[in-house]
């Protein structure tokens, strides 16, 4: 009893919650308006149809055929067809319009979702709530809802039609309600736990295919074929066995349905027959009475079928909801950035990720307009989380990073972000051609002119030219086609176009052979030109020529200054230079 009690509020919030849902796609309400009219007059008609049997029943019994009578049943069934098949489309495209608006706004909400809701939720998982929970979704509304209401409808009408032909039989089958009412209310309740254990693991599975398809190479370099098998078997095995546990609930569920239905039927005709014997029923009173049951049977077992999907439904919405009402990145601000050529002060900045590990700890330094600035230390140290909180993607725990006087998170973001150019080692492309690429992101009218102009400076413009299709050339998933330096080139090409007055690179020749490094490092002294520039890099190249060079060691600075005086000064930055960029010991 306790339990009934609690879960009754959880129940009330999860309705609410769906109603919420619904409403936020916009539905088309005039439509909708139309659905229930049609369907309303689909319902009455199929009330009458018994009605008018009952009369050309007892007609018959009586004297000859009615014409009538006849014309009259004949009209009701066309206005059910008719009103049936109009309402039916409508509500499809209702529910595919509803579904629709529903994918675009979780799809426009997720690209303004911060960086730490995808550290946390894999990309898979997101794509089933996209695909998988949007449907459940849709099934409800296509194939469900509007049937509710008309069978709540169905039910009330011929209940009140079953009372004036003849109470005493009408209440007899109303017995049935109670017992059906008890069997079906624990059943739902289990079927939605069921259903939210299997959208879960739907998402769990279409997380692992995802990652596997997306590293397949790694998968296969790796011989872990059997282990990635092992583990999509263990994902299909779980999918299987909630299948059956649904499947039980259905294989309970629909026998004892059948079971209670059979039996009013059996009760309702054989007393039904007594009382035509008796002569207080006719024979056409007790036809229509059985026609009026099957009205109400029927729309019991549409009910049944509602209330066991809507229990998939809350599901679906639980997480449906905890994507849309998530925080978003903050766009509001309207201050637009007017001037780069200022430092940017990094004051007492400390940063800690959601799983409580310290990366920034109270740091301090300048990137002055410009210039050059090379960030360097181990692995850990905080270089690229700087980065991040440099780009926005995280908030700092403490501290600030400014632009002159004026604390970065106080400019639109969209805004700041136009001021970056991000080169890291990764080089990621998108699937499409080259063009494509190189031109991602940017808004305005892209030239060939200005497209091979970047291309050249990027010393991309020659291999891309050799290419088959050349700037049409596929770069396939994650630009698989193309090599790593042919991919960094791509990507300098693209900070190029898009003319940052701030450039971080990341890393960005470390992965690449001597002779891809030398092009380009080239292609990044094109890029560097004239702009403030960040460097994480363990190259000796990059780092000599800086103007300024940082050390970051757990997360803290510990010098600043040129590549001469920390070579005199900073006892790790003489490690760092002599393992990590090749100097001999002597040149110390």
């Amino acid at each position: 009893m306790n339990t009934e009690t609690q879960q009754q509020p959880v129940r009330k919030d999860q309705w609410r919650a769906f109603l919420r849902l619904i409403t936020r796609t916009n539905p088309p309400k005039l439509l909708i308006a139309g659905v229930l009219i049609l369907s309303l007059i689909n319902t009455g008609a199929s009330l009458i149809v018994p009605w008018f049997t009952k009369n050309l029943v007892d007609v018959v019994s009586v004297s000859a055929l009615n014409k009538s009578v006849i014309f009259l049943l004949i009209s009701a069934f066309l206005l059910q067809g008719a009103s049936a098949a109009f309402s039916h489309y409508m509500l499809s495209f209702v529910g595919q319009k509803v579904v629709a608006n529903l994918r675009r706004r979780l799809w426009h909400k997720l690209l303004v979702l911060p960086i730490p809701y995808f550290d946390k939720h894999r990309s898979g998982e997101t794509i089933s709530r996209m695909t998988s929970d949007t449907g459940i979704i849709k099934e409800i509304i296509v194939t469900h809802l509007i049937s509710f209401f008309t069978s709540i409808i169905s039910i009330i009408g011929s209940v009140a039609i079953l009372l004036f032909l003849d109470w005493q039989m009408t209440l007899v089958m109303l017995s049935a309600i109670p017992i059906a009412f008890l069997v079906i209310r624990p059943l739902g309740r289990k079927m939605y736990l069921i259903s939210k254990g299997l959208q879960d693991e739907m998402a769990s599975f279409t997380a692992l295919l995802t990652q596997v398809l997306q590293e397949i190479r790694l998968v296969k370099s790796f011989n872990a074929e059997r282990r990635e098998k092992e583990n999509g078997d263990q994902g299909i095995q779980h999918l299987f066995q909630y299948g059956l546990r649904e499947a039980k609930i259905h294989s309970i569920l629909a026998p004892l349905m059948t079971f209670l239905m059979m039996a009013m039927l059996v009760v309702i005709i054989g007393y039904g027959g007594v009382r035509v014997a008796t002569g207080a029923l006719s024979a056409g009173e007790l036809v229509a009475f059985i026609l009026y049951l099957f009205q109400i049977i029927m729309p019991f077992g549409q009910l049944a079928q509602f209330f066991t999907s809507i229990q998939k439904a809350m599901g679906a919405t639980e997480r449906l909801m905890g994507i849309l009402e998530h925080e978003e990145e903050d766009h509001a601000v309207q201050t637009l950035v007017e001037n780069t050529a200022q430092p940017i002060g990094v004051e007492s900045l400390s940063f800690a990720y959601q799983t409580g590990d310290q990366v920034l700890n109270n740091v301090n330094f300048s990137i002055l307009p410009g210039k050059v600035t090379a960030i360097v230390g181990p692995s850990g140290s905080g270089k690229t989380t700087l980065f991040s909180l440099l780009e926005r993607f995280y908030l700092p725990s403490g501290g600030t990073i400014r632009l002159g006087d004026t604390p970065i998170d106080s400019f639109n973001l969209q805004s700041w972000r136009e001021q970056l150019g991000y080169v890291s080692q990764e080089s990621p492309l998108m699937a499409g051609t080259i063009r494509e690429n190189i031109s991602y992101g940017v808004e305005r009218e892209i030239t060939p002119e200005e497209l091979r102009q970047a291309a050249e400076m990027a010393y991309a413009h020659h291999f891309i030219e050799e290419l088959p299709n050349g700037y049409d050339t596929e770069v396939g998933e994650r630009g698989i086609m193309l090599s790593g330096g042919q991919r960094q080139r791509i990507a300098i090409a693209r900070a190029l176009l898009r003319n940052p007055n701030i450039l971080m690179l990341d890393e960005a020749t470390s992965a690449l052979d001597s002779t891809s490094e030398k092009v380009v490092q080239d292609a990044l002294n094109n890029l560097m030109r004239h702009r403030t520039t960040l460097v994480i890099a363990h190259r000796l190249s990059t780092v000599v020529d800086a103007d300024q060079i940082v050390v970051l060691e757990k997360g803290r600075v510990t010098g600043v200054g040129t590549h001469e005086e920390l070579l005199e000064s900073h006892e790790l930055y003489r490690e760092l230079a002599t393992h990590q960029f090749q100097l001999e010991e002597t040149t110390l």
